[in-house]
């Protein structure tokens, strides 16, 4: 603990740029991993109660059109720091546990936005935006980073739980580890002598379905390869409550000095689905409903916490997902078997990594007790509109050239417009959303993948009205050509060179 606060205690000796202004909100971002539309209760499910989230979403903006800007992690987190669509990155995909930086250190992000505007700055959990420059040593200080993109502090989950390194990262430098007990990663071949579930079947507490056949970590088998470091490697049951700790640690230094901004990356419901002893075993849903009342408790905590300290009423709490859900997702923990029990994509189609509705529309919901009137919203947003519209409200400048547009308006509930339209990607593939219409161009490949989830695929152009077909059951191309045509054209006006198609005859006609 001693350690713990010395680390954040300098945090209150940074000087604070922006003065003699007025006292602006704490602001938070909690973003949930792989957590689905239809899986909080605030919009209608009623197997899977989550009564701390409901809460944010029924005392503030409860956001029915808010989009995650990718269907996967890596592109999703990005645009939102970033304010900048992923898919102009040809970086931006998922990333393996041990990938460089992804975004630039000169480039312009939230948390810098932040800081210059005065904010002590935080990211604090899952990270996935990779780290260093080329192959990174974990045993020594790990740079550029977090700090270099606006962070003042750090505690993060590399990638996912499901990749190795299994250690966190506490501004740059692996927390815990014993330098004569130092860490080798590999994402190509496994080190001799260390198991791997490949070859140690007997040493997994949980069994992998798909693409988990590498280092066993607590029982756990992963993606990629580790060996050493044993005394900083995660517990994965007590996962939540430490990033918790860690949660609050940062707030009691920081608040008494200055308005902070916090990133808190929850880990649920992303596998592999370990809940802490307290969660295990008490939804009807197996261990990703168990993860999702878990993470439901976290935001209690953070919302509890506030309270408090007395400052609920002077901080803004964006809650939302990375992306949408999925069931199978590399392990058997019976998770597919709940579905018609429990419906995670709400009545959308498709799902993580799917061009389709579900891949994308996520919770959203903006909570500013005392500030927001309590409203339901149907105004289009994404998640990369975060940072003009936070630059908006603290009166920060903002370059030329970024994607994101202020709907500040719309985000404190003070309007029901929002974007005109927005491209959709998933895994390297583009799609757009204009108005209520939505827009998918031809690709070839599976029309599903391993996790079971619609991807999409289809072999000429279709289009959907979700005003009155939410579920895009039907393709009303055919039956409105003009539209489909016009909506072609803008398309293709914005993506540019970007879009590609690999359907013979159908990228321009």
């Amino acid at each position: 603990m001693n350690k713990e606060l010395t680390t954040l205690s300098a945090l209150m000796l940074l000087p604070v740029v922006a003065s003699g202004v007025e006292k602006r909100p704490n602001i938070i971002v909690i973003m949930a991993d792989d957590l689905g539309w239809g899986d909080v209760s605030a919009y209608g499910n009623r197997t899977l109660p989550t009564p701390h989230i409901d809460s944010l979403a029924m005392g503030g903006v409860c956001l029915t059109d808010g989009h995650a800007s990718s269907a996967t992690s890596t592109p999703s987190r990005y645009a939102l720091l970033t304010g900048m669509y992923p898919w102009k990155n040809k970086d931006a995909k998922i990333l393996p546990g041990d990938a460089p930086l992804l975004v630039n250190p000169k480039q312009f992000t939230l948390a810098k936005m932040l800081r210059n505007a005065g904010y002590a700055t935080a990211a604090i959990g899952k990270w996935h935006l990779g780290m260093g420059v080329g192959k990174i040593d974990w045993n020594k200080k790990i740079s550029p980073g977090a700090a270099d993109l606006g962070f003042d502090y750090s505690y993060l989950i590399a990638a996912t739980v499901d990749r190795v390194p299994t250690v966190y990262v506490e501004n740059g430098c692996v927390a815990g580890l014993d330098p004569a007990d130092p860490i080798s990663v590999d994402y190509t071949r496994p080190f001799e002598g260390e198991p791997t579930a490949a070859n140690h079947p007997e040493m997994m507490r949980m069994r992998w379905s798909h693409g988990h056949q590498g280092s066993i970590i607590n029982g756990i088998p992963r993606i990629g390869f580790m060996k050493g470091g044993r005394s900083a490697i995660w517990n994965d049951t007590t996962m939540a409550r430490c990033l918790v700790e860690k949660v609050r640690a940062f707030i009691d230094t920081v608040s008494a000095s200055r308005p902070f901004f916090l990133y808190y990356g929850l880990h649920e419901p992303h596998v592999p689905r370990v809940p802490d002893t307290a969660f295990a075993g008490t939804t009807a849903l197996g261990p990703r409903g168990d993860v999702v009342k878990e993470a439901d408790w976290c935001v209690g905590q953070v919302v509890e916490m506030l309270r408090k300290k007395g400052l609920l009423e002077n901080t803004l709490i964006i809650f939302s997902s990375d992306n949408g859900p999925v069931l199978d997702d590399g392990y058997q923990d019976g998770s597919r078997g709940t579905r018609k029990q429990h419906d995670p994509n709400g009545g959308l189609r498709g799902g993580k990594y799917s061009l389709f509705e579900a891949g994308t529309r996520v919770p959203f919901f903006v909570y500013w007790k005392g500030t927001i009137k309590p409203v339901v919203s149907h105004a289009l947003v994404t998640q990369q509109d975060l940072l003009a519209s936070i630059a908006a409200l603290v009166k920060q400048p903002v370059p030329e050239g970024l994607d994101s547009e202020n709907h500040l308006k719309a985000f404190l509930g003070k309007s029901d417009k929002g974007r005109k339209g927005y491209i959709v990607e998933a895994q390297g593939r583009l799609a757009y959303r204009s108005g209520n219409y939505a827009l998918l161009p031809p690709y070839k490949g599976p029309k599903t993948n391993e996790t079971g989830n619609e991807l999409g695929n289809q072999d000429h152009w279709t289009l959907y009205d979700l005003g009155t077909d939410a579920a895009q059951k039907t393709d009303i191309g055919k039956q409105q050509p003009g539209l489909l045509q016009r909506l072609k054209k803008q398309f293709l006006a914005v993506v540019g060179e970007y879009y590609h198609s690999d359907v013979e005859g159908e990228a321009l006609q």
